[in-house]
């Protein structure tokens, strides 16, 4: 069973990814077809393939700060390339020696990759994880200007699904879920997040 792998909707060219962020950061985003001001570029930015891990974050887009849930659609080049200088929040055997080559790379990383339980469409954990990857302030800007395709505003989707599963139609919350399927990864790649290969 593969637990650490990468599900995400793509295609040949892109992968999508999930972000929340207060109004003013969204519209702006929405607007400029990009992320401009007051978008931080000096902060480290998580970016989410799952869209079930994304809402239990953020609460079907109803907790402060993450009212609205945007789809970022990025080059998928740009998507390895920043997994190329990932390191993994913490000393998964299987990738480092010990702890101190993981504290040596860790503090230097320019990209870091997390793995949490994957969620149910009614928040529960499963035994699966999702990846989260954190862009820092050296490499955002790449992400920014010359990896994002386009946003689009998926605050709607999630406040219906959410009204969905409050009235118990489950399955018809189900069916608007976006098609994610695992991705595609270089055994290197996959090596360095700590990704298990098909």
């Amino acid at each position: 069973m593969n637990l650490h792998q990468i599900r995400a909707l793509h295609d040949r060219d892109s992968i999508t990814v999930y972000q929340a962020y207060r109004p003013e950061i969204a519209d702006a985003a929405l607007a400029g077809g990009r992320f401009v001001d007051p978008f931080s570029r000096t902060r480290m930015t998580w970016i989410k393939p799952s869209f079930l891990w994304m809402m239990e974050r953020c609460g079907w887009a109803t907790k402060p700060g993450q009212e609205r849930v945007l789809a970022i659609r990025i080059t998928r080049a740009g998507w390895e390339e920043a997994l190329s200088h990932a390191v993994l929040t913490h000393p998964d055997r299987r990738v480092f020696r010990d702890s101190e080559e993981w504290r040596k790379r860790f503090a230097t990383s320019l990209v870091r990759v997390q793995w949490d339980p994957e969620r149910t469409i009614r928040g529960g954990k499963l035994e699966e994880r999702s990846v989260q990857v954190g862009l820092g302030s050296r490499i955002v800007g790449r992400y920014v200007d010359e990896w994002t395709l386009s946003i689009e505003d998926r605050t709607p989707l999630a406040h219906k699904m959410h009204r969905l599963l409050k009235d118990g139609r489950t399955t018809e919350a189900r069916q608007l879920l976006p098609r994610e399927r695992p991705y595609p990864l270089p055994e290197e790649l996959a090596h360095r997040i700590g990704a298990d290969l098909p």
